[in-house]
């Protein structure tokens, strides 16, 4: 995880650059990774440790109806990329949670976003998979093994919330 740290930190920088210029950020993922992305909504949201101001965050599994929605009338491969399209802007983050990194539905989410203009964040495992070649900061668990990689999410989620968190404090 030392190794990590660097690019942890980097992450939170841009979310209180994003956050201190009126970005939203919005997150992704399925299953446990679906978990993982409202964690960190929830942190940005509520707070992490001191009480401050909310941050605007967005999880887009949250939402059923939307979801359902353009599962039912495009494809599930579209859940994501779909509500991106609608909202993400230039200034806003884009953030997936995967553990293999080739759902196809975080993969199209990434690149639709970074067509859009905002900047992407990939947490990930391995090499990240397909949604590598579409996130402009990896944040990328070295492990194979779905339960490691998402302890090791938890504590980057933590370590960047915190972060966030004595920021939006001060």
């Amino acid at each position: 995880m030392a190794e990590l740290v660097p690019d942890v930190e980097a992450v939170a920088d841009l979310l209180i650059e994003a956050f201190a210029r009126g970005g939203i950020l919005y997150t992704m993922g399925n299953g446990g990774s679906a978990a993982d992305a409202q964690h960190l909504t929830g942190e940005l949201v509520g707070h992490y440790k001191r009480d401050r101001r909310p941050l605007p965050a967005v999880t887009l599994t949250t939402d059923a109806t939307v979801m359902t929605c353009i599962a039912n009338d495009y494809a599930y491969d579209e859940v994501f990329a779909r509500q991106v399209q609608a909202l993400a802007r230039p200034g806003d983050v884009v953030a997936a949670f995967t553990t293999s990194g080739n759902s196809p539905n975080v993969v199209e989410a990434l690149a639709t976003a970074q067509s859009r203009g905002a900047v992407t964040v990939l947490f990930g495992g391995g090499d990240g998979g397909a949604a590598a070649k579409h996130a402009d900061h990896l944040l990328l668990a070295p492990s194979s093994e779905t339960p490691r990689i998402q302890e090791i999410h938890t504590l980057m989620l933590h370590m960047i919330s915190d972060k966030v968190d004595a920021w939006a404090a001060a």
